[in-house]
This record gives C-alpha cells, sequence and structure tokens, in this order.
C-alpha cells in the first residue's frame, strides 16, 4: 500500500548490501495522511537486528569494497548517475511529500526539482574538491595532505523536509567515499525508498547505500553501534544532545542540524504592509514546520501596535485547506503529536501574551490535523513561546525599545541558526547580520541557499552543511611526509 502517483518497487523490504530483504520483525509502520488522518501506506519496520545488519554491510563496503579508493571521478559519475533517475521522479517524490507530510502541492513540485538541481551542484563542489594537495614542508621533501572518508556514515533525516534534507547527506558521504546506512523518520520514509531505488540503478556497489526504516528506538541501537564511525543528523535538539553524548563516548564524528528560534528585526525604515504581508507569508511555509522559521519578530514598539494590526489582517485572509487544493495557501501540520503540542503552546500563549488572531482549529475542517495561523503580541522575550521551538504557524511580537535592543533580544537565545533583518539599506542589514549570533542571517524574509553553508551557533547545531564546506565532515585528514613526490599527483 503505497500513495497514489509513487512507486516503490519493495515498500515491505529493506535495503541492505544491496539486496531487498524482509524486516527482521516482520512488522510495518503505518503512514498516516495528515488530511485526512487517513493510512495512505505501509512501508517495512526495521528492528535493532536489522540495524546491526546494515552497520555489518556498510562496515563491509568500506573495509572490503573499491568505494573508498574508486577515483573521485569515478564515484562522481556514479552519483550523477542517481542524480539522472532522481530527476525522473520529481513528480513521485512531490506527491510523496504531500502524502505523508501535508506539504502543499502547489509548492511540492518546485521545491523537489530545487532539492534534485541542488544535488547537481554538489557533485561539481567534488569535481573542484583536491583530494589530495602539496604542502610546503622543511620536514620533507614531499609533503602530501590526503582527505580520505571518514567511513560508515549513519544519515538519519527529519519528517519535514525528508528527501532534501537525506539526499544533501548522502551526497556529500558518497561523493567523499563514505559508505551510508539511510535512517529517515518513521513518518517520512518515501522519499528515502526513491533515493535507494536510484542507488541501486546507477548500480553502485552492495553496501555503499544502505536503507533502514525503524522508529526511534531502533535509530539510537544504530547511533550506539561502533561500527558507525560518522553520525549525520538533523531533528530535534533533544535528540541532538542524546547523539552528541553517544559519539563523544566513544570519539565517532557527528554533524548536527537542530532546533531554531529565529528572529526577524524590522527597522523603521521598513514598510508595514510590506512587513506583514512577508512575515505572515513565511510563518505558514509548510505550516511553520521550518528549523530556520522566523517565529520571533522584533519590532520598534512605536510600530508594535501597527505591525500587529497589519499581520492579524494578513493572517485572517489566509485560505487554509487540504494539500492537494490549489487554492490552500497552509495546510495542516505534519501528524497528531504535532498538532498536539502546538496547540499546547498556544494555551502557554494566552497565559502570558495577547493572542490577536487565530489560536485555533478551521472551523470548516472537522477532519486532520489543522491549525489556524497565529499570532501573539506583546511577547516576552523570556516567555516559553518566545524561547522554545513551536513548529507550527505561531509567531510572537516582540517589542525593542532601539537597534540595541533588538540585537539584545534577538541573541537572548538558546538557539542560533538564522534570522533575518527587515530594512532597505543593505549596510545596516549587513552591520546588524554581523552582531547576530546564528549561522545565517538574510535581508527582508527568510532566505536560504542549500549550495552555501547551512548550521547553526549554540544549541541550533554542530558543523555545517551545504556548499564546498559541506564535503569537510565527511573526511579525515591525513599528513604523509615522504621522500620524494610520487607520480601521478
Amino acid at each position: 500500500m503505497i500513495p497514489e502517483g509513487v512507486t516503490i518497487a519493495h515498500p515491505d523490504r529493506l535495503y541492505i548490501g544491496g539486496e531487498w530483504i524482509p524486516a527482521h520483525s516482520g512488522r510495518m509502520i503505518d503512514l498516516v495522511s495528515p488530511n485526512t488522518e487517513q493510512v495512505v501506506g505501509r512501508v517495512a519496520e526495521a528492528d535493532e537486528a536489522d540495524m546491526d545488519a546494515a552497520v555489518a554491510a556498510a562496515r563491509a563496503a568500506f573495509d572490503n569494497g573499491p568505494w573508498p579508493t574508486t577515483p573521485p571521478a569515478e564515484r562522481i559519475a556514479a552519483f550523477r548517475r542517481m542524480v539522472a533517475h532522481l530527476e525522473t521522479r520529481v513528480p513521485e517524490l512531490a506527491k510523496a511529500w504531500t502524502a505523508q507530510m501535508g506539504g502543499l502541492a502547489s509548492f511540492a513540485g518546485p521545491m523537489h526539482g530545487g532539492s534534485v538541481a541542488v544535488l547537481g551542484q554538489i557533485a561539481g563542489f567534488a569535481e573542484n574538491f583536491e583530494f589530495v594537495q602539496k604542502r610546503p614542508s622543511m620536514a620533507a621533501e614531499a609533503a602530501l595532505i590526503a582527505y580520505e572518508p571518514v567511513g560508515v556514515v549513519a544519515a538519519i533525516a527529519p519528517w519535514n523536509g525528508p528527501f532534501g534534507i537525506m539526499a544533501n547527506k548522502v551526497a556529500y558521504a558518497l561523493l567523499c567515499g563514505c559508505t551510508v546506512i539511510m535512517k529517515p523518520s518513521p513518518e517520512t520514509p518515501l522519499e528515502a525508498y526513491i533515493i535507494a531505488e536510484a542507488a541501486e540503478a546507477a548500480g553502485l556497489p552492495a553496501g555503499v547505500v544502505n536503507l533502514v526504516t525503524g522508529h526511534r528506538e531502533a535509530s539510537d541501537h544504530m547511533v550506539c553501534n561502533e561500527g558507525v564511525d560518522k553520525v549525520s543528523f538533523t531533528g530535534s535538539t533533544v535528540a541532538g544532545k542524546r547523539i552528541a553524548s553517544v559519539c563523544g563516548a566513544r570519539l565517532a564524528r557527528c554533524t548536527l542540524e537542530l532546533g531554531g528560534k529565529s528572529a526577524a528585526i524590522v527597522r523603521d525604515d521598513f514598510p508595514i504592509d510590506a512587513a506583514a504581508k512577508m512575515l505572515t507569508g513565511t510563518i505558514t511555509m509548510m505550516s511553520g514546520q521550518v528549523c530556520a522559521m522566523l517565529s520571533r519578530v522584533i519590532v520598534p514598539r512605536k510600530r508594535h501596535d501597527e505591525l500587529a494590526e497589519a499581520i492579524a489582517a494578513e493572517m485572517k485572509q489566509v485560505v487554509i485547506g487540504h494539500s492537494d487544493d490549489p487554492a490552500a495557501q497552509l495546510g495542516p501540520v505534519a501528524m497528531k503529536r504535532q498538532l498536539e503540542r502546538v496547540e499546547m503552546y498556544i494555551e502557554e500563549g494566552r497565559k502570558t501574551a495577547d493572542l490577536v488572531t487565530g489560536g485555533g482549529r478551521p472551523k470548516h475542517l472537522n477532519q486532520g490535523y489543522f491549525i489556524e495561523p497565529t499570532l501573539f503580541a506583546n511577547v516576552d522575550n523570556s516567555s516559553r513561546i518566545a524561547q522554545e521551538e513551536i513548529f507550527g504557524p505561531v509567531l510572537s511580537l516582540i517589542p525593542c525599545e532601539d537597534e540595541d535592543d533588538a540585537i539584545r533580544l534577538a541573541n537572548q537565545s538558546n538557539y542560533g541558526l538564522n534570522g533575518s533583518v527587515l530594512t532597505g539599506d543593505a549596510d545596516a542589514a549587513y552591520r546588524i547580520a554581523r552582531s547576530i549570533r546564528s549561522g545565517g542571517v538574510g535581508q527582508n524574509g527568510l532566505r536560504m541557499d542549500f549550495g552555501l553553508p547551512f548550521g547553526g551557533f549554540k544549541q541550533s547545531g554542530i558543523g555545517r552543511e551545504g556548499g564546498p564546506e559541506g564535503l569537510q565532515p565527511y573526511l579525515e585528514l591525513k599528513t604523509i611526509l615522504i621522500d620524494g613526490m610520487p607520480s601521478g599527483i
């Protein structure tokens, strides 16, 4: 059972060691539509034994297989075959995302087409990277720095952007010569099946790419397996801390892209109407379920009430509907527990701030995980709704006294993933961006380019993904000092 418009050859199996094999437990994972609350698909459920088998397959492929020592040009060519396969399946990827996560169909096609295009960029980064570099040395006639694959990578992706995030992890790992175990979210596993099928179609050696679709207990078991050299994780800060502690205990490598509570600073020169339109369009994108979401708005106190009124007017015009409705501007949140989480924070907000609009379920939809776009005003920056990641279409408006106060409030957070400065003055945008403690800052909106480094400060993570810099976390450096330059270098 698979959503209409998506073709998966073996949804009842796992991809381990180059073969599609039954799950050890024989159990299946139900995929539930956030639009209808009905089961729309089922896939195999991996348990701890399957995780161990996947690690063993990836370990054998790395330790004994040809992939780590395959010339980079050949690895790049094989990866480009994968990308070519994925290009043909963009419509399926879009339908899978809409069915499982509730992402708007109107956005799904461009989003996934763009994600596949980024994979081509990543291949280009590898083509331009010197995996062996000459260096001057006083200790030897020839000094070389070799960049070698880190080893077996456990790639763990979240449910909100399951294809783009997983595909990027797989891309960097493969291009560096690593072997990979994909562990997608149990709520959105279909995209990883399509990536596995692309690896199979591209003729990658057995065990280089593996797929296990289990719940979080099985995932934790895999992270604890000493055969895993590196964990690349995108998800919650709570889970990231657990992974960091496990990896730290055995000095395994890890890259963590975690939560955010990003601030948009509105300067005096930016028009209120434009700010309201942009902020509403942003907080409703993917139903607010974006780690880099601009969920805190810091505005001069004298403009606060006017902006609150303008945002409320914009939010009241938002069309809420099923994901496949072309008129819908806001779909459901991804699952029941996420809806309950958002509602919990809305109740918290009612106690400490002014609820301007939203806060309830839309009256015309009596089924599905829908919530109205919600605005709180006069928010205390130390309150829970201002400090904790809600991951829903809930916006907090925080008054400030001046620019220095705005920067102070923006930095008064355990997170540091993203930010924005709403201004027509590029000099001011740059000046403020340099003062905000976050991994990214954009002028006049939520700006992200996955061809550039992405990641966070503080509890928003460790390391960077994207750009040429995204190769580094999948590589180890080796210094070689010898008495003469080897041939072919």
